[in-house]
């Protein structure tokens, strides 16, 4: 039996061998590891907005935390609402236009083309805290989130993120009225 066309054998094969548990962990690592971090958002953070205005008023807000990103929840009743998402510079009252103050280091704006009352003038939608909408003590991405208030049909909320991160914003309509949604990446 000839033992040197089996060495170099034996020997390849423990080469492959070891690249193989040597190289492919740290190749999956990376890549898990890259994924983890971007969580395959790729939303950006331009202006997002849709143009109608509609009758159905504002009836709550709400916001949950997410492995990617936090999110805030406006619910309205009736059919999907106008918005205009933006990083301001400041966020200002609706009517007045004085400054909101938000903790974070960016502020987004939140302008919904609806308002807080019914037609009849009932208030459909009365924050406890107007500073405070939301706990969001904690959380990752948002800081805080504030209601600056309503006027001539459109209502508007601030919320201090961490950082300019990017978001993306969408509607949800169903047979309980229409959810305006904003999700804030944790990270880029």
């Amino acid at each position: 039996m000839n033992t040197n066309a089996i060495r170099p054998k034996a020997a390849i094969r423990s080469l492959v061998v070891a690249l193989a548990a040597g190289v492919l962990p740290v190749a999956a690592a990376t890549t898990s590891a890259d994924a983890a971090s971007s969580c395959g958002i790729r939303w950006g953070s331009t202006p997002k907005s849709a143009a109608p205005m509609v009758a159905g008023p504002v009836t709550g807000v709400r916001a949950g935390r997410h492995a990617c990103y936090d999110r805030l929840v406006i619910d309205l009743r009736g059919r999907a609402p106008g918005y205009s998402v933006r990083y301001v510079d400041a966020v200002r009252t609706e009517g007045a236009g004085t400054v909101v103050p938000l903790r974070g280091g960016a502020r987004l704006q939140l302008v919904v083309k609806a308002p807080v009352t019914t037609a009849t003038g009932q208030a459909a939608y009365r924050p406890a805290n107007p500073r405070e909408v939301v706990p969001v003590t904690g959380w990752t991405t948002f800081r805080q989130v504030a209601n600056a208030g309503s006027f001539e049909g459109q209502t508007t909320f601030g919320v201090g993120v961490r950082a300019r991160l990017p978001f993306r914003a969408f509607t949800i309509q169903d047979a309980t009225g229409t959810r305006l949604v904003v999700d804030v990446a944790h990270r880029w």
